[in-house]
């Protein structure tokens, strides 16, 4: 398991979304340990992956080392690791090593639909369904710490061409973790209606050159078997639907 650990109480089980008051998460400049113990590993993944799919890229992202809970707030470190490092942690997950955190922006039509993507199958994450959102990089790096609202602006925009600041209300962070990924998440109400967003969505990705999914989606229900989600899509859905209606 990844190293959860808390200084005031222990980490809700997996799949409980709790309140997040606060995220200060340090960029180290040092190597992953992970990457270090696992070169040699990772360089065969890596071979295999790219024989599978031609089109990753083996960019730079960034990986938990540890991540801490204290009265809500989220604090930790983390390290930029090559995307190759990623992919072999996400089938392996060795006890401790590491975990992913990310932010997830949830988007809500003016009619009560939650606007998820589909990914394209050229991807990491073929078929899967969810709201777009992107693991956190380099890019994400303001002083030192991870800039969680800034990345997931700049997925959303790169994704679908919408501008989160275009909400007309954004809720607080709440977070969660699962199978080794923390997701923090907020959700932002637009004044558009579903069929509106999609529309927009769909037309940018018609324009995109290197579009990185194939359709748009309008979530009515929680139900867990109505699309591919990855785990952590259920249990956000089911409590955005509870806390909007």
């Amino acid at each position: 398991m990844p190293q959860l650990t808390s200084t005031t109480s222990e980490w809700p089980d997996e799949g409980v979304i709790f309140p997040v008051t606060s995220i200060n998460v340090r960029v180290s400049g040092a190597p992953h340990p992970y990457c270090l113990s696992h070169q040699t590993e990772v360089a065969a993944n890596w071979e295999r992956e790219v024989a599978a799919n031609p089109a990753l890229f083996d960019g730079r992202m960034l990986l938990m080392r540890k991540v801490e809970v204290t009265n809500g707030a989220l604090s930790g470190e983390c390290h930029i690791v090559p995307f190759s490092a990623f992919l072999l942690w996400r089938k392996t997950k060795p006890a401790g090593a590491a975990l992913h955190l990310f932010g997830l922006p949830v988007i809500v039509s003016s009619d009560g639909a939650v606007i998820a993507i589909r990914m394209g199958q050229h991807t990491a994450n073929p078929g899967r369904v969810y709201c777009a959102a992107g693991s956190l990089d380099p890019d994400d790096v303001r002083d030192g710490y991870c800039d969680i609202d800034g990345n997931m602006a700049r997925e959303v925009l790169e994704e679908t061409g919408l501008s989160l600041l275009d909400a007309t209300r954004v809720s607080e962070f709440h977070g969660l973790h699962s199978q080794g990924v923390v997701t923090v998440f907020r959700v932002y109400h637009f004044s558009e209606t579903a069929a509106e967003l999609i529309e927009l969505i769909d037309a940018h990705i018609v324009a995109d050159p290197e579009p990185e999914i194939d359709a748009a989606l309008a979530i009515r229900t929680a139900d867990p078997g109505q699309h591919a989600y990855p785990a952590f899509m259920p249990p956000v859905l089911k409590w955005v639907f509870n806390t909007i209606r």
